[in-house]
């Protein structure tokens, strides 16, 4: 039997960025499901503030050289790896010096919220794809993790359904706690619009420019929810509810060693899709 492929997608990962739960959960998820015998594919931003000397990031030329449009701009694309240290699991980092090549992640030295932080998702989202595309592996499970990576099941639903390295892949959302307060951009909607993307598929979440709204969006366009924070926002549960969507508790999520066998329930075909 060919070994289950996962691609892991977020935005913090210990030890190479700690900001929240997400990082320690990160830091342990690829390395338990490793060990069972997945092949893992992992995929962050590369912030400013993670030291490349330290944790000995190197650019991949091969990967490298894409351009990424958000909101009609082109936008270099810089891929970089290093390796997980108490793991054989490389870590793919993706760059641009516009916007990640910063001291901060979310928000400035007065921490005022970057107006930018919804382009910064949309680009990691759409270079994380086209990333796996040019790697030329198709995922079984792509498992996208809090609300930077909201914009890659709406994606994967629309402009890459009929791909080949995707078509065939089940796609998860962990739902966690609202990581911001702030509003993004009102324009945010429009900025994802493209190949296969319009208005239409956004019509629901327009005016939703909230932490809640990129994570109901997300949970729309997924085929289950797993949620990994015990006090997720309660407009984010209600929608988990009305979407009608394959959902796993915290209580069943927090134990790590679950994941085989929520992987395994996702990749059957019972689950609710688009």
């Amino acid at each position: 039997m060919s070994k289950t492929r996962l691609l892991l997608l977020t935005h913090e990962m210990n030890p190479f960025l700690q900001l929240t739960e997400i990082s320690d959960f990160l830091g342990k998820l690829p390395i338990s499901l490793q060990e069972k015998g997945y092949e893992i594919r992992i995929l962050m931003p590369k912030f400013g503030c993670i030291n490349e000397r330290r944790n000995r990031l190197h650019e991949v030329i091969r990967l490298s050289g894409m351009n990424i449009v958000v909101d009609e701009n082109d936008n270099p694309l810089i891929i970089k790896v290093a390796s997980l240290p108490s793991a054989r699991l490389q870590v793919y980092f993706l760059d641009n010096e516009d916007y990640f090549q910063r001291k901060f992640v979310f928000r400035d030295s007065n921490e005022k919220f970057y107006d930018d932080n919804d382009e910064r998702a949309i680009f990691f989202c759409k270079g994380a794809i086209e990333t796996v595309k040019k790697l030329g592996w198709s995922p079984d499970v792509v498992h996208c993790h809090d609300w930077m990576t909201s914009f890659v099941p709406l994606y994967l639903k629309t402009t890459y359904k009929d791909d080949p390295v995707f078509k065939n892949a089940k796609v998860v959302y962990s739902v966690y706690k609202n990581g911001f307060e702030e509003n993004i951009s009102e324009r945010f909607a429009a900025k994802t619009y493209g190949a296969g993307v319009s208005q239409v598929h956004l019509d629901s979440f327009k005016e939703k420019n909230t932490c809640s709204g990129l994570h109901n969006l997300a949970i729309h366009y997924s085929d289950a929810v797993v949620k990994n924070s015990e006090d997720i926002h309660a407009d984010v549960s209600d929608f988990i509810i009305t979407a009608g969507k394959h959902a796993f508790d915290y209580e069943h999520a927090k134990d790590i060693n679950n994941f085989s066998s929520i992987y395994e329930e996702i990749l059957s075909e019972n689950l609710i899709t688009i």
